[in-house]
């Protein structure tokens, strides 16, 4: 019964707090119908200086057909090189495409003239791949046989075939809310109460301290659930984005989750004596986890010893999980390595959660 007390006043706690129920609500829709247009990882808008020597048909038709590119923005032709370079290093280009003399009547003779494609590879993602739809459009344009030859190749995008990055990003925005929201508020629980004193009518009570963890627990893998639905409903609603897999599966691997921060939370909580070093914690260890996960970036780019390290990451097993069911379609027997994985990590944080907690009578 003590149990069903101590919930109904961690509750109360929660919906007496002006903020809290406001944040509960606001941040996920704010997140989801804005960080999906912004975290975009596709390289757009590149801006181009063109010189032309050549002043040739042929090179005209490049010209347009660059500036036709959705991928680039044409800043105009340049005199020369040297102008252009200008440009790159006030950062107002990020190309410069450079046609040679006598370009036009070289290709009519069956020559190969080299042009000059030069990227500010300071970004060296922008750079790597602009240079690279460069070359293509030039390509394209200049070699008729080699697009032709291209044509022939038929590319299938399994999983995603409209390339939208939204379908890649908005699984992994639900790891995002669910460590905010599960992992920063209970680590300001107990920090909070040992600030404000309340703590102390607590530890005088014979409530044990597991049915206290739990009652602090329990709260915020019901705002999990919450969130997650009102996530799905949003990615249905605004994107027309809805799950391939199972709905159970996504619900699972956000509890489970939900399991491993709110107990990291309280750990947190129980170690510490102000809400300013709590968030400190919380915020370093959540900020490597993300950065070490593999939700921005592939894990496989990363050195050997730096992909090591998400082998304890619950954050990279929950992606790889919640991106196989949503996107691909998953069943349980896909993720079973993952679930396991946060399983034990849910056991883990929570059993750590009360030993670590001390009450004293």
């Amino acid at each position: 019964m003590s149990l069903k007390y101590l919930l109904y006043k961690e509750f109360l706690q929660i919906w007496r707090n002006r903020f809290l129920p406001k944040m509960i609500v606001a941040y996920p829709v704010i997140i989801m119908c804005i960080i999906p247009w912004v975290m975009n990882m596709e390289i757009k808008n590149v801006r181009v200086d063109v010189v032309d020597n050549d002043r040739s048909p042929l090179s005209q038709q490049l010209t347009q057909r660059i500036e036709a590119s959705r991928y680039f923005v044409f800043n105009g032709l340049k005199d020369n090189y040297s102008e252009a370079l200008k440009d790159v290093e006030q950062t107002k280009a990020d190309i410069v495409v450079v046609i040679p003399p006598r370009f036009g009547h070289d290709r009519s003779k069956g020559g190969n003239p080299q042009i000059l494609v030069a990227a500010n590879a300071v970004n060296g993602t922008k750079g790597l791949m602009g240079s690279a739809y460069m070359s293509n459009i030039i390509v394209r344009q200049t070699s008729p046989e080699l697009a032709e030859l291209a044509g022939k190749v038929s590319v299938l995008y399994l999983y995603n075939k409209h390339l939208d990055y939204k379908t890649f990003m908005i699984p992994s925005l639900f790891a995002i809310l669910l460590m905010v929201l599960c992992g920063f508020l209970p680590t300001l629980n107990i920090v909070g109460e040992k600030e404000s004193g309340t703590i102390e009518a607590i530890n005088v009570t014979p409530v044990s301290k597991w049915t206290f963890i739990l009652a602090k627990l329990i709260p915020y893998w019901t705002i999990s659930l919450v969130v997650i639905t009102l996530c799905l409903l949003l990615s249905w609603a605004v994107y027309g984005i809805t799950s391939v897999g199972s709905l159970g599966l996504i619900y699972l691997l956000s509890l489970l989750l939900a399991f491993v921060f709110s107990g990291l939370g309280l750990v947190i909580s129980n170690h510490n004596h102000t809400m300013q070093q709590a968030v400190f914690v919380i915020w370093f260890i959540v900020m490597v986890m993300i950065l070490m996960s593999g939700l921005y970036t592939p894990v496989r780019s990363m050195p050997s010893w730096a992909y090591a390290t998400t082998y304890i990451n619950p954050i990279h097993y929950f992606i790889d999980a919640i991106r196989t069911v949503f996107v691909r379609g998953g069943t349980f027997g896909s993720i079973a390595r993952e679930v396991c994985a946060l399983l034990a990590f849910a056991l883990v944080m929570d059993g750590w959660a009360v030993i670590s907690y001390r009450k004293n009578s």
